[in-house]
């Protein structure tokens, strides 16, 4: 017993020596999952432990402004940014990743609606997992629902994409995400998504180009079969069509 005690104090004392990313990454690869900049890993994150890894970016940030030589001891506008940064990333803009799906309420379709509903323009902001720019945006979704579609509310479609769009990633697999998800938690015969963003990787930094956008859709179920509704959605969308 006091062989076995002092084995697990040993394991016990490395394992408070193990940084919190490389013990969430141990159980992402234990599980055969992928940790791409656009998955949500938040059931890989135990208690306690996102105020571990602010700890951890944090450190490692302030060694990115000391390799750029920025003095931050000296100088008030920079000596909390290593911080700063840290809460923005992992609190902020990149959410998505390290928390749950937010609650959605389902309700059954008792009017069994089945006219074609269009919900935006909704403002997105996420960041291109290239150079960690901001992406920002809105987008427009339609949904043609049955009578089992599950009805949610107007508002939580904006949460839904909220939630997708707050990881680093490319427009074109953002909008399938958020595609997909709806999809599941509705379960429609059909869905229309058209996303325009601007890309600061284009405006701030490359060609300078502060007025390109990006515009691309997904379609599903009836919108992809008929020509006459994928014309209408595009046309209820203000200047799109």
């Amino acid at each position: 017993m006091l062989m076995k005690a002092e084995h697990n104090l040993k394991v016990d004392e490395a394992d408070a020596g193990t940084p919190v990313s490389v013990k969430i990454r141990e159980r992402i690869l234990a599980a055969r999952k992928r940790f791409h900049s656009n998955d949500n890993i938040a059931a890989f994150i135990e208690p306690g432990e996102i105020e571990q890894l602010l700890d951890e970016v944090e450190a490692k940030m302030q060694g990115v402004l000391d390799s750029m030589v920025i003095d931050t001891a000296s100088d008030h506008n920079t000596s909390d940014t290593a911080r700063r940064v840290a809460k923005m990333y992992l609190n902020e803009v990149f959410k998505g990743r390290y928390t749950k799906a937010p609650t959605i309420t389902e309700f059954p379709n008792a009017e069994h609606l089945n006219e074609l509903m269009i919900v935006g323009p909704i403002t997105v902001r996420s960041a291109c997992s290239h150079h960690f720019c901001p992406v920002i945006g809105k987008v427009w979704i339609g949904i043609m629902p049955n009578e089992h579609t599950n009805v949610i509310g107007l508002s939580k479609y904006a949460r839904l994409a909220e939630w997708v769009m707050g990881r680093p990633q490319i427009q074109e697999e953002a909008v399938v995400q958020l595609a997909d998800l709806i999809m599941e938690k509705t379960q429609p015969d059909g869905l229309a998504i058209v996303m325009e963003a601007s890309h600061y990787c284009m405006a701030w930094r490359g060609v300078k180009d502060m007025d390109a956008k990006m515009i691309n859709s997904v379609m599903r179920g009836v919108f992809l079969k008929d020509s006459a509704l994928r014309r209408e959605f595009l046309a209820l969308i203000p200047g799109k069509n």
